[in-house]
């Protein structure tokens, strides 16, 4: 199936070129837009050398919309002076997905739209209800946040299923996407400079409700107050609501989906398989088949008995906390670019730290923690030094995990949490 010129005769203006805007401006194209495209870096223009290459603000005539990328703010902590020139020119400011939406109606097909958000465990909960639909032998597309860009997803049969991961910032961009299923898994401090306060949080995440009706779902996690806050507003709200939580959620069988964090996860998308008419079987298998996805409390190696594990996706206390639970004790790796409140909410877990090996831009802010509570900690900068003391201290201790859970932000030092979970994988592997 073909998309088709859908688009013939509008114009679109693409800022930022990266994971989502290159593949945006492309899709556009072939869809019969023209398509007019900017980056501030040169490289990133230089990839799109094939494009008319300018400003929004100087495109002649009229433009449709302008696709943002997700990370470059319109509003808050201070609007791209393009995105200020869109808005002031009324000039809709949209995500991909949106467009993809668009594109899937205009070009015939009804298939659903699935939407997944929260501050943490929306990539595995998404990931996973990928795999749920594979076992049930249901055609789906999966990404947008996580994996491949919205518009470079192919069109799907009226039968089809859109599983899309969606950030805060790109839920901020929606305009006429309704998800049939949309789930928010939980809340906590997080893109506070782009939201203004949790209430601004809150609210961007409270987009992925918008415009169901009484024949959609909405599925919401009830393990923290704020999630079950907007599960009362949900409640004056025309869709059915599915509550879950990983209290009361077996994943017995499931060896890549430790913790109640994971429990709740495979709750939600066991709650979205369900409105989508899976059978209850699939649902199980796939839960009890799901392979995971990398820089998840990955288990990277076994060396004599220590296992180091990769949780580099934990950028933030609340998401580093829900791997420390599920250790007794453990030597832990953290560090980066502290988020708001850095570590100070993980207190309750730090009689489970034999010892921290600190990393990073903030890794002396952490320390203060960690010695106001006498938690042993060395501030060691580098991975490449944390990882071989880590180990030696686990041996010295007896304790059998190492776990680099860095509730905080990869920027300092890394060019993602991907690549900061892939040299700490390479360490490990060398040492064993």
């Amino acid at each position: 199936m073909s998309f088709g010129p859908v688009f013939q005769g509008r114009r679109y203006a693409v800022l930022g070129l990266g994971k989502a805007g290159l593949p945006a401006a492309r899709a556009l194209r072939a869809m019969g837009a023209e398509v007019f495209v900017w980056d501030d870096g040169a490289a990133a223009r230089a990839a799109a050398s094939d494009f008319v290459q300018a400003l929004p603000a100087d495109v002649a005539g009229r433009l449709d919309a302008l696709v943002l990328s997700p990370g470059i703010p319109h509003a808050l902590p201070k609007p791209h002076e393009q995105a200020a020139w869109a808005v002031a020119n009324g000039v809709p400011i949209l995500t991909d997905a949106e467009l993809l939406y668009q594109a899937v109606r205009l070009a015939g097909s009804r298939a659903r739209f699935v939407g997944i958000t929260g501050t943490n465990g929306k990539s595995t909960t998404t990931a996973l209800l990928a795999h749920i639909l594979t076992v049930a032998g249901v055609p789906h597309a999966a990404g947008a946040n996580l994996g491949p860009a919205a518009l470079a997803l192919p069109l799907l049969p009226d039968n089809g299923v859109y599983v899309l991961e969606m950030s805060s910032y790109m839920l901020e961009r929606i305009a006429t996407l309704r998800f049939d299923a949309a789930a928010m898994l939980n809340l906590s401090p997080d893109h506070l400079d782009r939201h203004g306060d949790m209430a601004g949080y809150a609210a961007a995440k409270r987009h992925v409700f918008d415009r169901q009706d009484a024949g959609c779902t909405a599925v919401i996690g009830m393990d923290d107050e704020l999630s079950r806050e907007m599960a009362a507003w949900l409640d004056t709200r025309p869709a059915k609501v599915v509550r879950v939580s990983g209290e009361n959620f077996s994943t017995a069988g499931a060896a890549a989906l430790p913790g109640s964090h994971n429990a709740q996860n495979a709750a939600a998308a066991a709650g979205l398989a369900g409105a989508l008419g899976v059978a209850p079987s699939a649902v199980a298998a796939g839960i009890r088949s799901y392979p995971g996805l990398p820089h998840r409390q990955a288990e990277i190696a076994n060396i004599a008995g220590v296992r180091l594990i990769n949780d580099s996706k934990a950028t933030n206390a609340d998401a580093a906390a829900r791997a420390m639970a599920c250790y007794d004790a453990f030597i832990w790796i953290a560090g980066g670019v502290a988020k708001e409140g850095g570590i100070a909410p993980l207190a309750p877990l730090f009689s489970r730290v034999n010892k921290a090996f600190l990393i990073g831009q903030d890794a002396a802010s952490f320390a203060a923690v960690l010695n106001a509570h006498g938690v042993a900690n060395d501030v060691v900068g580098t991975l490449e030094r944390a990882v071989p003391a880590a180990l030696a201290q686990a041996r010295a201790a007896g304790v059998e995990v190492v776990l680099l859970s860095p509730a905080a932000a990869s920027f300092d030092q890394f060019k993602s949490f991907e690549h900061r979970g892939e040299v700490f994988a390479a360490l490990a592997k060398a040492a064993a």
